[in-house]
């Protein structure tokens, strides 16, 4: 493994082709196809060929059964086989080891006596009753023995144009069920205000889990950590000072039941008893780490089933947690990386609820990064053994991730234990699937595992989607950000510092992610004191003084000739999404400014969060051509030529030092040059045939060029520990 940097990772047997195009070798292609076929080309190929594997929700082979009938999966199911239509076998060549074909015969020996494959065939969606439950220490599906094979696929990390693509390829890796968290601040940016549609549209994406042949579990939150800021959800709950999350405390309860009313009117015809695909719903996420109010789970609990969830209820755990965690009538799964976890975790659980089917929710498969440390990585034969052992103990198990995403625009968390971590926008946790959803050795070595218990050969595996490196593209305008003040919203005027969250914006919503810019007038040198969140930029006028952060809360102002502008632009680099101190992460400046000890007042305050409407202000008569050396921070404006069909690629931005960059008004996440990330994936289905808009904002220094790689670089590697 050891990828040095620079390096990305590559499937063994894929080369790359002309401009930078990836294509597979003659070894990769007896998984995918044709070369160059995209995800429309494997979805269908998929349909034609029918499902192999047992305990699939849906597909589609023949003519589709009237609308009214098509969103029941149960008829659909029956319908194609009384429709008489032969079912297609795959025909796969394959050339497994002889040796570690036995290994995985002689593992898979207790799988494979406990499941009956046959029973759970199209007859099944016909009769649907009892749904998934505990049976001792098996689970099953109606009357037949069923274990979860799992893979863990965040629906807002991936482009919407990619998601059959990547659930395509966890169906083609042998697993049955797919697993989501529903990220509430995402679909309720502001209270009272949701959004379900497009990148964010949960039903479209459970359907497609059904479509393509998964069943899904539901992880609904409302917290769901998942390294979100906040872990999911809305910061306009701090806009309350007493505010306790995750606790029974009025303000959060009631902001939850709303959320729920919701979200479950979506979620509930999709449950398996209404014939959709899910087969079960976790009760929050991880609290017994947390475990403030004993009060807390049965009430979410509760709110689940008043709204008519009815299938499994699940809790999540760590060690931590675990014990702190059970829940009376919910089974209790675990989350862990190593063998060693193993056997303590399953004498905890025998202890805490007695003869229960086992399942580990969240095998980690890779890790996260943090701005400055490493990328983390973990060896695909060490997951392979994991998994195996997991599996040979009689567990199900979900891997966590099997495809990570990104972190686009602002949703990245933060850890805040000893430091202060925000999190890279990279989400690709060397997970089974790249950022970019292709293969590893990893997807390599689980197929084969998964393959020798499914019974049938699995589904072919679709085509790796075509990387290419773009010409670079030099920047001919730009605009420095103390101009844009000029038509921006106007500012928030207030006698004191306000923080981001209690800002008066957004229908009483404050301000979630992005900039924050404080300003107001000194007449004195002296020594600045602020606590500000989470780093602040200071100004005299248009000058750079310092910045402040956790570690440094002062900075000194030189001498000063009659009134003077002081700026603050104070970043929130993503709030703590796991630990105790959630219920502090505000951000902006907190509490007063103070010059020699005495409070600063009449402060002007920009809210810059750089979302779309941000955007849009910046028309062309605002730019300047770029001919002389630029004032920071400022925006940058270049266009990207693509003359036929749009590929993905990588965005390289050498020599900058730290921004945000934005393709077409898409936010793409930060970059840092403290790394460890140094490319930001640019999925090709943002891009457009002709010129693409591409603004870039810097807070300290540009290169000339935005340069375009076919191979992503998340830096130094560094295996977890």
């Amino acid at each position: 493994m050891g990828r040095r940097a620079g390096m990305g990772r590559r499937e063994p047997g894929l080369r790359t082709g002309n401009r930078g195009r990836r294509r597979p070798s003659p070894e990769a292609a007896r998984w995918g196809g044709a070369s160059g076929a995209g995800p429309q080309a494997a979805a269908s190929e998929h349909r034609r060929a029918g499902s192999a594997a047992a305990c699939c929700p849906g597909d589609r082979r023949a003519a589709p059964p009237p609308p009214s009938l098509r969103v029941r999966f149960g008829l659909r199911r029956g319908w194609l086989k009384r429709s008489g239509r032969a079912m297609p076998k795959w025909s796969v060549r394959r050339r497994p080891s002889l040796l570690l074909g036995a290994v995985l015969l002689i593992v898979c020996l207790p799988v494979l006596r406990r499941l009956d494959w046959s029973g759970l065939g199209a007859s099944l969606w016909r009769r649907r009753h009892l749904g998934l439950r505990a049976d001792g220490q098996n689970f099953k599906l109606e009357n037949s023995a069923f274990w979860i094979f799992g893979g863990s696929v965040h629906y807002f990390r991936v482009p919407r144009a990619y998601w059959r693509d990547r659930l395509l390829k966890l169906r083609a890796c042998g697993l049955n069920t797919l697993t989501t968290y529903v990220p509430w601040n995402l679909h309720e940016p502001e209270r009272g205000t949701f959004d379900f549609s497009g990148n964010l549209d949960l039903e479209a994406f459970i359907l497609l889990a059904a479509e393509v042949g998964l069943w899904v579990i539901l992880r609904p939150g409302p917290y769901i950590c998942s390294e979100v800021d906040l872990g999911g959800l809305p910061s306009w709950l701090l806009r309350d000072p007493d505010m306790r999350l995750r606790t029974t405390y009025k303000g959060f309860t009631e902001a939850v039941d709303l959320y729920f009313d919701h979200l479950m009117l979506r979620v509930v015809p999709l449950q398996y008893k209404h014939g959709g695909p899910i087969i079960a719903v976790q009760v929050e996420n991880e609290y017994g780490s947390y475990n403030k109010d004993p009060a807390y789970m049965p009430y979410i609990k509760k709110a689940l089933q008043d709204r008519g969830i009815a299938e499994l209820l699940l809790t999540s755990d760590n060690q931590g947690g675990l014990k702190s965690g059970v829940l009376d009538g919910v089974l209790a799964t675990i989350n862990l990386q190593s063998q060693s976890e193993l056997q303590l975790f399953t004498t905890i659980l025998l202890g805490a609820q007695g003869s229960q089917p086992k399942m580990v929710m969240e095998y980690w498969t890779g890790w996260f990064d943090s701005w400055g440390g490493p990328h983390y990585i973990l060896d695909s034969s060490e997951v392979l053994n994991t998994v195996s052992a997991i599996v040979k103990a009689g567990s199900s198990i979900n891997l966590y991730m099997f495809h990570g995403g990104t972190n686009f625009g602002f949703i990245g968390g933060a850890m805040h234990f000893q430091d202060y971590k925000p999190d890279v926008t990279s989400y690709d946790y060397d997970a089974v699937l790249t950022e970019a959803g292709d293969y590893t050795a990893k997807y390599t070595k689980l197929r084969e595992f998964f393959g020798s218990m499914a019974g049938a050969p699995l589904p072919v595996p679709p085509d790796l989607l075509p990387k290419t490196a773009y010409d670079p593209v030099t920047p001919a305008f730009y605009v420095s950000l103390w101009d844009a003040l000029n038509f921006l919203e106007l500012p928030v005027t207030s006698e004191h510092p306000v923080n981001m969250e209690n800002l008066p914006i957004n229908g009483g919503s404050g301000q979630s992610f992005g900039y924050t810019l404080y300003e107001t007038t000194i007449t004195a040198s002296g020594v600045l004191t602020a606590l500000v969140r989470d780093r602040g930029q200071v100004f005299l006028n248009t000058f750079f003084l310092g910045t402040l952060d956790y570690k440094k809360k002062t900075i000194v102002i030189p001498t000063v000739q009659g009134f003077t502008t002081l700026r603050i632009l104070v970043e929130n680099c993503g709030r703590v999404n796991y630990g105790d101190n959630i219920d502090q992460q505000r951000k902006g400046i907190i509490g007063n400014v103070y010059l020699n000890d005495s409070p600063l007042k009449k402060f002007k305050i920009y809210s810059l969060e750089m979302d779309r409407s941000f955007l849009q202000r910046f028309t062309a008569d605002k730019w300047k051509p770029l001919t002389e050396e630029p004032m920071f921070p400022a925006f940058f404006l270049g266009a990207l030529s693509v003359l036929d069909s749009p590929y993905d690629t990588f965005v390289k931005l050498e020599g900058w030092e730290k921004g945000v960059v934005f393709i077409n008004n898409q936010n793409l996440g930060r970059y840092w040059n403290i790394g460890p990330q140094e490319t930001l994936y640019l999925p090709g289905a943002w891009l457009d045939v002709g010129l693409n808009k591409i603004i870039v904002f810097e807070e300290k220094m540009a290169q000339r060029i935005i340069q375009f790689v076919d191979t992503p670089n998340l830096g130094q590697h560094e295996y977890v520990h």
